[in-house]
């Protein structure tokens, strides 16, 4: 395990490199595993009550 200091330009610009170097092929997988890994990462998600309820709404004033 290696440990770099350096800045976010830096790192993003490393990564790019580090990318393009893959094959088409690699990137495809690389891709599909990132997605994979996006996909378990826990988020609060809202759970909207009304969504599958007819509601009515009656405003007076």
């Amino acid at each position: 395990m290696e440990i770099r200091f350096q800045t976010k330009e830096e790192s993003n610009k490393q990564q790019q490199e580090d990318f393009l170097k893959l094959s088409k092929t690699e990137r495809f997988y690389s891709f599909l595993r990132l997605s994979e890994r996006i996909s378990r990462f826990p988020v609060k998600s809202k759970v909207d009550k009304n969504k599958d309820n007819f509601v009515i709404v009656i405003k007076s004033q």
